[in-house]
Order: C-alpha cells, then sequence, then structure tokens
C-alpha cells in the first residue's frame, strides 16, 4: 500500500494493492456538491446538545469494538470527524469519502493523529482486496445519506472485511426524530440545507424543497438486507437515539 503526502493524514495511491476504481461518473450527490468541508464542518457546530451526544455514542460504541492494532475503514468519512478517536487504539484508521474538498479539509484536521489515510472512493465500491479490514463503520446514517444500493454497499463492506471481522452500519432511532428534526431545522436556518418542506416531512424522512431527503432504516429493514447475505447479524440501539446493523464476517 503505497502512500503520499505522508507529513499528517495521507491520500492512499492504489489502495489495497490493486487499481482504484475512480468514481463512476454519476452526477456527484448531495454532500459533494453542497456539503462538503467547512459547511459540513459548520453542521456540526450547530448540533443540539442532544444530537452532540448521539454523535459521541456512535463514536464511542465502535471505538469500544476495536482492538489494538486493528486496521479499520470507515465509510463516508467527511473531514475524519471519528478518525481521530479510533486511531488511538487502531493501527490504521482508513477513511474514504467523495467529497474532495472535506477530504482536504481532513489532511489538516487530522494533522498529527497518525495511523490516519484518506482516499477519495465510492463507499459502495471500495478499491481495496478482499478481506483487507478488521473492522468496517458506516455511521451516522450514511447508509441512507450515500444514495447507493444499500445490499450492494453492505456486501462490499464485507467483501473488505476479514474473516472474523465485523461490519458496523448505524440509522437513527425512531424515538430520536425530535431532536434530528430539530438539528436538521438549524441547518437550513443557516442556509446548508434548502428549506425543510414540512408537509413532505414525517415518518423518518427529512425533506427539503432543494432537493435533499433523508431516510433511514428499521430493524425489520436491516434483517431483511442481512438475510440476503448469509453472515451473523444483531441489531442494537445505542444512547437512545441510534439503531445498529452489526455484521459478523465467520
Amino acid at each position: 500500500m503505497h502512500i503520499r503526502n505522508a507529513g499528517g493524514a495521507a491520500f492512499l495511491n492504489n489502495p489495497g494493492l490493486r487499481e482504484a476504481r475512480r468514481p463512476d461518473g454519476r452526477r456527484a450527490g448531495y454532500y459533494q456538491e453542497r456539503l462538503g468541508a467547512e459547511r459540513l464542518r459548520r453542521c456540526y457546530e450547530l448540533a443540539p446538545r442532544r444530537v452532540r451526544q448521539c454523535l459521541r455514542a456512535e463514536t464511542n460504541f465502535v471505538l469500544e469494538k476495536i482492538r489494538p492494532g486493528d486496521a479499520v475503514l470507515d465509510l463516508g468519512c467527511g473531514y475524519g470527524r471519528t478518525m481521530r478517536d479510533w486511531a488511538r487504539k487502531a493501527g490504521l484508521v482508513v477513511g474514504v469519502d467523495l467529497s474532495r474538498s472535506s477530504l482536504q479539509l481532513g489532511r489538516s484536521y487530522l494533522h498529527g493523529a497518525g495511523k490516519c489515510l484518506l482516499a477519495e472512493m465510492d463507499a459502495a465500491r471500495p478499491a481495496f482486496l478482499d478481506g483487507t479490514f478488521d473492522v468496517v463503520a458506516c455511521i451516522q446514517n450514511g447508509i441512507s445519506a450515500f444514495k447507493r444500493d444499500p445490499l450492494r454497499l453492505l456486501k462490499e463492506s464485507l467483501r473488505v472485511t476479514r474473516r472474523n471481522g465485523s461490519v458496523f452500519i448505524s440509522t437513527y432511532a425512531e424515538e430520536f426524530w425530535d431532536h434530528r428534526l430539530e438539528w436538521f431545522r438549524r441547518q437550513a436556518g443557516e442556509g446548508l440545507l434548502g428549506e425543510i418542506d414540512e408537509d413532505r416531512t414525517g415518518n423518518g424522512v427529512i425533506v427539503c424543497r432543494d432537493g435533499f431527503r433523508a431516510s433511514t432504516f428499521t430493524e425489520a429493514d436491516f434483517r431483511r438486507l442481512a438475510s440476503r447475505l448469509r453472515v451473523g447479524v444483531e441489531i442494537k440501539e445505542v444512547d437512545r437515539s441510534s439503531l445498529f446493523c452489526i455484521l459478523k464476517k465467520a
């Protein structure tokens, strides 16, 4: 695995020893076009206290499962918000994202963290060899935000996970709705998102008038996906705010 720009967080060059598959040419998603870099960081700065607790609980839940020396893959890493914490235990944390501006911010945000690498890559098309990572994490409802086929996302996550490794996928718990909606209203109020379409928002789905749409997954949704993968699955609610789907690769 060759790297460049190794002063702090580095960018991967030819990760996993096979040719990197570049983004497939489809129109960039909302987070690449509208919510990259400093705008994304501002979203987290606006988070209400209860949302900050949720974000911390998700990060810590995965951190608790990381063993010293593990290789960890963070799907949809943004500017590396979770990577610094995970790198305290992991042997290596690789973050992938399609937003080049967020990854560029990540280079400075993660400076001095050590053991962190960044790559511009589609989370549903990770250019790594089979069985590269001990832990693969896609948290904060990335399974919805990526706008990718969720089954493919899970299949590829399992493919790059080593035997006896784990995949952690999170969405928002149903009872967290009011806190989540408050956060998105704050983002819309600062122009980071479009105006929320109140008539179409509800039942776990947030819709904005500029085309943004964020859904969630239920336990039944996760179990339906897992049943097609033939792997061990555990569904766990964390902090009364997040619902985790944990896949075990035997």
